[in-house]
C-alpha cells in the first residue's frame, strides 16, 4: 500500500490504518520566530490526527533542534524549550534514516521515520531553503516550496528580475552591498524620487524596512545611511525600492503546476504608513478585506498575475503571492511569502476561507499534495 492509499483508506475489518508521521518544524534563529510558534500551534490545532501523527521539531532562538513532547499549549506560550518536554533531536541526512534522531535522557538514541514534514518556520533559516535543502537531502517530502523556489523567493531583488522576464511589472529599484556603499547612492535615490523603501533583500515580516519621505524632495543623507544601518541588522544586502502610488491585495496560492488553487483576493486597507510588523500582527489601525474592494475583471487579472509569479518562480505547495494595485490599475509585483504567516486568522488561510476550504482541508490538501510529489 502507497502512502496515497494509506491517507484514503478508512478502518476496516476492525485494523486502524497506519497513521502518516508529520514532522512540524517550529520556532528558529530568526527574528520572525515567536510569528512562528503562533503558526505553528494553529496547524497541530487543527491537524487532523486521525490521519496524521504529529512529531513535533522545536528550534530555539540559538538555532539548537529539540524533539518537542509536551503539550501544545506551550508552545504558544514559548514556554516549550525546558527539560521535561523535549529533549536533543536532530533531522538526519541520511536517507537510510528518512527522519529524526532523537537523543533520549539516558544516552539511548533513536530514530523515527518521517513522511513528510512541514516546516512553519518563518524568514532566515526557515523559509530561505536552509530548511528546504536539509529536507532533501534526507529525502523526506516537504511541504511548500523546494530548496531554490525557497531561496529564491527570499531574495526580493532576484524574484522581482524573474518575475519580471515573465511580463510582471516590478518596482523600480537598486541594491546595496554595504553601508560603504551607500554613501555613494544619492543620485539613484533621487532618481526614484519619495517617499522610497529601505529593505533588507533576504527578511519577512517587514523587519528592517524603512519608508523614507523627504518635504520637498530634500534628500537627508543621515536618515538615508540610518535605515541602511538598521536593514543591514537583518541582512548583509539592501534593496531601496520606489514607492507604489496604490494599495496592496494578496492572493493565496494552493497546489503545483498547472492543477493550483487559488484563494480570494485580498486587500490591505491602511491608515497611513505601511504595513510593518505592529499592523501586521495586531491590525491597530489597519483592515484587511476579503475579498479585495476591486471588480471581479480586476479580481481575476489579480489571480492570474499571482499564478504566472508563482509558476515563474518554481512554487509549489504553496505561498501568498503580494502585489501592488496602482490608482490606474497597473498591478505591480511586491513580494512572495513560501511559507505565510499560517494562524486561523492570518491572511493566508482566511483567503482561501473565502474561496470555501476550511483550515483543516488547507492542512489536509497541503500534506497530500506533498505526498504526491
Amino acid at each position: 500500500m502507497n502512502k496515497q492509499s494509506e491517507i484514503n483508506t478508512s478502518i476496516k475489518n476492525g485494523t486502524e490504518v497506519k497513521k502518516l508521521k508529520i514532522a512540524i518544524l517550529f520556532g528558529g534563529n530568526s527574528p520572525e520566530y515567536g510569528v512562528s510558534l503562533k503558526s505553528a500551534y494553529s496547524v497541530i490545532a487543527h491537524i487532523d490526527e486521525a490521519k496524521y501523527e504529529p512529531i513535533l521539531i522545536g528550534i530555539n532562538k540559538k538555532g539548537e533542534w529539540f524533539y518537542f513532547f509536551g503539550e501544545p499549549e506551550k508552545i504558544i506560550s514559548d514556554e516549550w524549550n525546558n527539560p521535561a518536554d523535549c529533549t536533543r533531536a536532530i533531522i538526519s541526512p541520511s536517507r537510510e534514516t528518512q527522519g529524526i534522531v532523537i537523543f533520549e535522557k539516558g544516552g539511548n538514541v533513536r530514530s523515527v521515520k518521517i513522511d513528510v514534514a512541514m516546516p512553519v518556520l518563518h524568514g532566515k533559516n526557515g523559509e530561505d531553503g536552509t530548511v528546504q535543502g536539509l529536507l532533501e537531502l534526507a529525502g523526506i517530502p516537504i511541504v511548500g516550496c523546494n530548496t531554490l523556489a525557497s531561496a529564491l523567493c527570499m531574495d526580493k531583488d532576484k524574484a522581482h528580475k524573474v518575475a519580471e522576464q515573465a511580463g510582471v511589472k516590478i518596482p523600480r529599484s537598486f541594491t546595496i552591498a554595504d553601508y560603504t556603499d551607500a554613501k555613494d547612492c544619492v543620485e539613484k535615490v533621487m532618481q526614484l524620487g519619495f517617499p522610497l523603501f529601505i529593505k533588507p533583500v533576504k527578511a519577512g515580516s517587514s523587519f528592517g524596512i524603512t519608508r523614507l519621505v523627504s518635504e520637498k524632495n530634500n534628500f537627508n543623507p543621515v536618515d538615508f545611511l540610518g535605515a541602511v544601518e538598521l536593514a543591514l541588522n537583518y541582512d548583509d544586502e539592501v534593496i531601496v525600492e520606489e514607492n507604489i502610488d496604490g494599495f496592496e491585495v494578496g492572493c493565496a496560492v494552493l497546489g503545483s503546476g498547472a492543477n493550483v488553487i487559488v484563494g480570494e483576493v485580498d486587500e490591505i486597507e491602511l491608515a497611513g504608513g505601511f504595513f510593518n510588523y505592529t499592523e501586521k500582527y495586531t491590525l491597530e489601525t489597519s483592515k484587511i478585506h476579503v475579498p479585495a474592494r476591486i471588480s471581479e475583471e480586476k479580481s481575476k487579472e489579480v489571480k492570474e498575475t499571482a499564478k504566472t509569479i508563482y509558476k515563474a518562480l518554481g512554487c509549489s505547495g504553496f505561498a501568498r503571492v503580494d502585489m501592488f494595485l496602482t490608482q490606474a490599475g497597473e498591478i505591480v509585483f511586491n513580494e512572495v511569502n513560501t511559507i505565510p504567516g499560517f494562524t486561523s486568522h492570518s491572511r493566508y488561510p482566511n483567503m482561501l476561507k473565502a474561496a470555501g476550504m476550511t483550515f483543516e482541508q488547507v492542512i489536509d490538501t497541503l500534506i497530500e499534495s506533498a505526498i504526491k510529489a
